[in-house]
């Protein structure tokens, strides 16, 4: 299997280089455990060494706080000698680079050890483990994202205002409002080319529940690793694209107190071998789905962090402020943590709401699939769906806070199934680093207030 896709990306690289003369440079990208996407710039020729023997980059980037620093308590670093690993293209990855000003491709790499064994505190690796669990019981995941993010003006960024439109006002919502998005024709006309020159299938594009606020909707493919890349990559061309243009957009969860957050959904059904949706099954298929849910429900609290890893991220999960802040499920209610949308019998999945669109792409789906899979193996049994309004359910609450949060996080047996020992040290280590930062710094409300 791994010669196979070694095999596979060295043909794609000799393809690319041989259809793209031009090409200058490539920039190599790996995603961090904080979804933060770092890399490096090497010549074309580079790409047949990615595709084969692999290229160095350093083990402890999985140790890096969101600043990119070393976390000591990681022990990925001094403690190790701070040795490479060995990054190997993702077949299928290599794109041109449509907003760079010299002609450049970029590539996905994933990270194995020497030996070739997969390096698995790799965000992507988790994905790929979380993939395999579910192949052992028969099944594949069908997804897509849904990707929250506001534009800002950046001259106007000291006042903390987006970009408005129309009537004004910060306060003015204009939820999927056609005049919002003609306002921006040019800049989401430019997104689409770019998603079409790098093969990332934008489908819907909405103006959301505040000004300057959009959505951009993926298409759903049966490869949840797949969809990962492809929101990984998204999220970059949306804010370069927008940099082109004079703007800066922000995929931050909650950049204003008064305003909606930015989410990161996430739309999942599961086929069988055969192709064919196991929700949908007339015998069965209401059980499955209902088993699925109980898993996403029961591991919810512990996988939390995950959805939500930066200190800015639980303002966004607070009662009222168009987030879910319970372990809970539904019918057609947008109120809830996992909604189960009216659709065709055929497309019958579950969406996913939890997560901030500042959290990892590939942890997030690993966390949905190990949730999924952890209700199937067990068979477990679901709470009964909310009607209704969540927000006054008596449900108990998410964790509120960073550090409820990693408490349950670094003690879960889900977490541990799921992800393992080691990832969920490094991971608990890097945030709990992260929280403190956020801790020591003195804020200019408590300067105003007694200074």
């Amino acid at each position: 299997m791994v010669k196979a896709l070694t095999d596979m990306a060295d043909d794609e690289a000799r393809r690319f280089l041989k259809a793209h003369p031009d090409v200058e440079s490539v920039e190599y990208l790996i995603t961090d455990s904080n979804g933060v996407v770092r890399g490096k710039w090497a010549p074309p020729q580079s790409l047949a060494k990615a595709a084969s023997a692999g290229i160095a980059m350093p083990l402890s980037l999985f140790g890096f706080d969101v600043w990119g620093r070393d976390v000591p308590a990681a022990g990925l670093s001094f403690e190790t000698g701070d040795g490479d690993g060995v990054c190997r293209l993702v077949p299928g990855s290599i794109r041109r680079v449509p907003w760079a000003r010299r002609p450049t491709a970029q590539a996905l790499v994933s990270m194995h050890l020497d030996a070739g064994a997969p390096w698995t505190l790799d965000p992507r690796q988790q994905l790929a483990a979380a993939v395999e669990r579910l192949a052992r019981l028969g099944l594949r995941a069908v997804a897509a994202f849904e990707l929250e993010f506001y534009l800002i003006d950046p001259e106007r960024q000291g006042e903390a205002l987006p970009v408005l439109s129309g009537t004004p006002g910060p306060e003015r919502p204009n939820t999927y409002g056609l005049d919002d998005l003609a306002i921006y024709e040019d800049l989401f006309a430019d997104i689409r080319a770019a998603a079409a020159v790098q093969g990332l299938p934008i489908d819907t594009i909405v103006s959301e529940a505040a000004a300057g606020q959009f959505e951009v909707n993926l298409r759903h493919k049966p490869d949840a690793l797949g969809v990962a890349d492809d929101a990984v990559m998204l999220k970059r061309l949306i804010v370069e694209i927008a940099r082109r243009r004079g703007l800066r957009a922000t995929f931050m969860a909650k950049p204003w107190i008064d305003r909606p957050g930015n989410g990161m959904h996430v739309h999942a059904s599961l086929v069988d071998r055969d192709g064919v949706n196991v929700f949908a099954d007339p015998a069965r298929g209401t059980q499955r789905l209902e088993q699925a849910i109980a898993g996403l429900v029961d591991g919810m609290a512990a996988s939390t962090l995950v959805f939500a890893p930066t200190f800015n991220a639980y303002r966004r999960l607070r009662p009222g402020a168009h987030a879910p802040t319970r372990a809970s499920w539904g019918y057609n209610n947008r109120t809830v943590a996992i909604r189960v949308p009216n659709s065709e019998p055929y497309a019958r999945r579950l969406e996913h709401r939890v997560a901030g669109a500042d959290a990892n792409p590939y942890l997030v789906m690993a966390a949905v699939l190990n949730g999924m899979a952890d209700g199937l193996e067990r068979e477990a049994r679901v709470q009964p769906p909310v009607n209704g309004d969540d927000n006054v359910s008596a449900i108990p609450q998410l964790p509120r806070d960073m550090a409820s949060a990693i408490a349950t996080f670094e003690t879960s047996d889900f977490v541990r199934r799921g992800f393992g020992t080691g990832w969920r040290k490094v991971f608990a280590a890097v945030k709990r680093a992260e929280l403190a930062a956020f801790l020591d710094e003195i804020t200019p409300l408590e300067r105003s207030t007694y200074l």
